[in-house]
């Protein structure tokens, strides 16, 4: 099959990858646009994950507030100036922001949960689950699965994205560090909620 060069171009457009990795793509998907979309985006997320032990100290600090009630400063790092000055990557800041804002993440990764406090919810899931009469083969599969839920609501790149809730926060880190060709690390943030201690 021939692939057009304005097959080239409209995926390029979509996905903002380059003209030579857009033909491979639609070669190898014969000419799907979606398939070639797929394939892109596996492709890019394997790229980013080669690229997380790069050193990301530049970006920006972002903050949100909703409703002068609920305030928030995160701050998102990628490898050079220039891509922190982009428009999209301003958009990823804010929306993370705003992630943050509406979801309350607690910590940024599943790794800075204290080990005191997953020991705390293991023990409560485990008598949850003894208190269900589960049976002992199965227990320890309930209380991991109901650990795994506890992370997707503290831990901001487990979260579902709030914008799109087919995608977790960390795939959404993933793919603008994909398609900047940079490590993109959310660093920190710290929300402040009217009132509250």
């Amino acid at each position: 099959m021939t692939i057009t060069a304005d097959q080239v171009r409209q995926l390029r457009e979509m996905t903002g990858a380059g003209m030579m990795e857009c033909k491979k793509a639609l070669s190898e998907t014969g000419g799907d646009l979606n398939k070639a979309i797929d394939a892109l985006r596996k492709a890019g997320i394997a790229k980013a994950e080669k690229r997380a032990d790069r050193a990301a100290s530049q970006g920006r600090v972002e903050s949100y507030i909703h409703d002068y009630r609920i305030g928030v400063l995160i701050e998102v790092n990628c490898e050079t100036d220039f891509v922190s000055r982009t428009p999209d990557f301003g958009v990823l800041c804010r929306d993370l922001a705003m992630q943050v804002a509406a979801a309350g993440a607690d910590y940024v990764r599943r790794e800075e949960v204290p080990a005191e406090r997953i020991e705390r919810e293991r023990a409560i899931y485990k008598e949850q689950v003894k208190n269900e009469g589960k049976p002992a083969a199965i227990a320890d599969k309930i209380v991991d699965g109901k650990l795994n839920k506890f992370y997707s609501e503290v831990c901001l790149m487990e979260q579902p994205f709030i914008k799109d809730d087919k995608i977790v926060v960390g795939d959404l880190v993933k793919q603008m560090s994909s398609k900047t060709g940079e490590n993109i690390v959310v660093r920190r943030f710290a929300r402040f909620r009217l009132g509250a201690e």
